[in-house]
């Protein structure tokens, strides 16, 4: 006896624009771009979609299979790809998650009495000063900075290698995740395998002058393994562990592993 193929439910469009209208903008589209059949979204949630949020929780899932399988797929020695100096874009975009987007709105912050916190699975959990952090070892990545907004700009990088500062801090290596929380009320966390890659870096100078406030004074992470919003800004604690705290766009729909 052949079995019956599943029925549409008679309000599959208004199920999914709804949940498509939980998401974030970014996310929206794609979503609606990819125009997902409901049959398609069945057979990868293995359940019936019969409303909006079971549509938003199925959703979900997905997107959680899709952090599991990149970070299956990262490689922590596969290196993004470096560039000439000829090849910097000049001038850099600014962007942000301010309202509005200016750079008016990024912190004011005094450099003498600034200090980052490390926290969490760390032996040495003193804070740092600019100073203190400006004499760390100094390299230099001229890397694409590719956002999700879809456009993509070329920097020159300069700063201290991640994984050289979690091990001079004592990090538990093999912690799940690395937070950031940031003077301008941002927050994003990383796995430790990108934290450990080469590449990933704590940036204080761009373009050869000190980081300008639009890009992240006094310090940014440039992980450029990611995508741009996974290199946070204003940079004011630096937490190891192994919860989960979420992040500011992570919280609105966006893929929390967000690799290249």
């Amino acid at each position: 006896m052949s079995r019956q193929p599943r029925r549409s439910h008679p309000n599959t469009g208004v199920i999914l624009r709804e949940a498509a209208g939980r998401l974030d903008r970014t996310t929206r589209r794609h979503f609606l771009r990819q125009a997902l059949g409901l049959g398609t979204l069945t057979l990868l949630a293995g359940c019936d979609v019969t409303d909006g949020y079971s549509a938003e929780a199925m959703l979900g899932r997905i997107s959680d299979f899709n952090d599991r399988v990149q970070a299956w797929l990262f490689s922590p020695v596969r290196l993004a790809r470096e560039y000439p100096p000829s090849a910097i874009t000049r001038p850099f975009p600014f962007n942000s998650f301010y309202q509005p987007n200016t750079p008016e709105q990024a912190p004011v912050i005094d450099p003498e009495a600034y200090r980052l916190n490390v926290t969490g699975l760390v032996e040495r959990r003193a804070d740092w000063t600019l100073p203190e952090l400006h004499a760390l070892p100094r390299i230099t990545q001229i890397t694409r900075h590719i956002c999700i907004e879809g456009w993509s700009a070329i920097g020159s990088w300069s700063g201290v290698p991640f994984s050289h500062f979690m091990c001079h801090v004592g990090a538990d290596l093999g912690a799940k995740y690395v937070t950031f929380r940031c003077d301008d009320n941002y927050v994003t966390s990383i796995d430790m395998p990108t934290a450990l890659h080469p590449q990933t870096q704590l940036t204080f100078w761009f373009d050869d002058q000190v980081l300008p406030r639009a890009y992240g004074f006094p310090m940014k992470l440039r992980v450029p393994t990611k995508l741009g919003f996974k290199n946070p800004k204003h940079i004011g604690e630096i937490e190891v562990g192994n919860d989960y705290v979420g992040g500011t766009w992570e919280a609105q729909g966006y893929n929390w592993f967000s690799g290249l």
